[in-house]
């Protein structure tokens, strides 16, 4: 039986975190390199017809339902209660129920398109055809999109990040690089939706090759799609959550779209694209930190508080310098990504959102933590509440002060959002009260310097701010650790390789 207390273990969290990290890490350094070619084969109004589109392939993820993230948990406590046996019943039945879901979802889209061009955003009309078209294409990989997330799930429960990501990453690799190889032959966006529907498929492919022994026993055991049901009960609220989520991170681009022009919503969405790259940081730790918490939380109430403190400290290390980079410099880094032009146009936006995305990383890791122990309800009411203040919102200073009233709206909310999933996973388990406090020196810290970093001239005060922001930090966090946790990072430093080598899972 695979122990719950073996899976918390530092060594198997560093390991997890960093093959994930990995596995994201790859494709963004193409992505970012080949963001300046893609917009030039596209063109800025066509650009922003692919910036829409891959929301709504963001989008595609709440169709499972939060099936994934609930087999995650479901599977881990299995694992470490020793009844493995009962996986194989489960994940045909969240399987099929997916697929099924899914299509009659696709189905719907690729009859909604067509309204979505003409009516709700400001495509030029010579566009529309071929947006249609290339959004329609999108549209079928709604399952693969959803059947993905399922089995990633199942591949997280394993905790097998390290197969799971060396198969990943070849192919994720294709998503950014498919679309110019593409648009060489054949200039349609059309063509570039046909290449990231066929790398979705690639990708399904691959996972199902993994988990190839489970794959027969799911094929030998009776559908029974009754046990879904508790899948469905969480993820349900899973799902409500991720869809207000996915609807708070990209109803401002629709906005910008449907208020001002294609031309506002390419130098919006591309400053927040690039930040929200970011997120393959927090979304590493977090995807290693649920199945811990899954299987410990009941019986471990110590080492579960020492996950989450060491997950939150871990994310804030990570995303800070990057946040800081961001928040200080926005301008120069379009200026070498995309020339001067776009940094006129997008460059406060980015520094503002390079603040932001610092507490929208944080937010993962109590998140992890309220899913684990089985309450999803609460982040979906919490995600409500937040919709119904942050859309006006950014509606409102939209209006005011144009696409950087937008950005700032989408800061604040971030900050919003991590300070009350810490309070919310103390308030639900108050094991993690005390870990909680200790995380929020270092946070307050952060927070001050990114929140100041936006309004400084960038070539005066802003790196002395940053150096500052950084070194206190630094001397909270330090503060925030245990001495057996000190000596255990400065030997996981010195020896990366081995914790590398543990991340093969079971």
């Amino acid at each position: 039986m695979d122990h719950p207390e073996s899976r918390t273990r530092a060594r198997m969290m560093v390991a997890g975190i960093a093959w994930n990290a990995a596995g994201r890490g790859l494709p963004l350094l193409l992505a970012l390199l080949l963001t300046p070619i893609l917009v030039h084969q596209l063109g800025l109004d066509r650009w922003g017809l692919f910036t829409l589109a891959l929301a709504m392939v963001g989008v595609f993820g709440v169709f499972d339902l939060g099936v994934g993230q609930a087999l995650t948990r479901a599977l881990s406590e299995r694992i470490g209660a020793g009844r493995e046996a009962e996986a194989a019943g489960l994940v045909g039945a969240a399987l099929a129920v997916l697929a099924g879901i899914s299509l009659v979802m696709a189905l719907a889209l690729w009859l909604g398109i067509p309204w979505l061009v003409e009516h709700g955003l400001q495509v030029p009309p010579a566009l529309q055809p071929q947006a249609v078209s290339g959004m329609r294409v999108l549209a079928l990989a709604a399952p693969l999109v959803v059947l993905n997330a399922a089995l990633w799930g199942v591949l997280a429960a394993y905790q097998r990040f390290r197969a799971a990501n060396l198969v990943t990453i070849p192919v994720n690799l294709f998503y950014y690089l498919g679309p110019v190889l593409v648009l060489l032959v054949w200039d349609s966006l059309t063509a570039v939706m046909l290449a990231l529907v066929g790398v979705r498929l690639v990708n399904t492919l691959s996972y199902l090759l993994l988990l190839r022994r489970l794959v027969a026993q799911v094929l030998a055991t009776p559908l029974r799609l009754g046990l879904v049901l508790p899948l469905l009960r969480i993820g349900g609220w899973m799902t409500f959550s991720g869809l207000l989520t996915q609807a708070l991170l990209y109803a401002d681009r629709f906005l910008i779209g449907a208020l001002l022009s294609l031309t506002a919503v390419a130098y919006y969405a591309t400053p927040l694209d690039l930040v929200m790259r970011v997120w393959m940081l927090p979304v590493a730790v977090a995807q290693t930190l649920l199945p811990a918490f899954a299987s410990a939380h009941a019986t471990l109430p110590r080492q579960t508080a020492s996950l989450l403190r060491r997950g939150g400290l871990m994310v804030m290390g990570l995303v800070l310098p990057v946040g800081l980079l961001l928040a200080g410099g926005g301008e120069f880094i379009l200026v070498l990504w995309l020339g001067p032009d776009f940094a006129a146009g997008g460059g406060q936006v980015l520094r503002i959102l390079g603040a932001g995305i610092f507490f929208s990383c944080l937010a993962f890791v109590p998140a992890a933590l309220i899913d684990a122990i089985g309450r999803p309800d609460v982040t979906a009411r919490f995600a409500l509440l937040q919709a119904l203040l942050y859309l006006p919102l950014a509606a409102l200073l939209l209006r005011w002060i144009g696409i950087e009233g937008a950005a700032i709206a989408w800061a604040l909310r971030c900050l919003v959002d991590a300070l009350g999933k810490l309070w919310l996973a103390g308030r639900l388990y108050p094991a993690v009260r005390r870990a909680v406090a200790t995380l929020l020196p270092p946070l307050a810290a952060a927070g001050c310097c990114l929140a100041l970093l936006p309004v400084l001239p960038r070539a005066t005060a802003a790196p002395l701010l940053a150096l500052a922001g950084l070194a206190g930090f630094g001397l909270l966090a330090l503060r925030a650790l245990e001495p057996a946790e000190k000596a255990r990072l400065r030997g996981l430093l010195r020896l990366p390789g081995g914790a590398l080598r543990a991340g093969s899972g079971s």
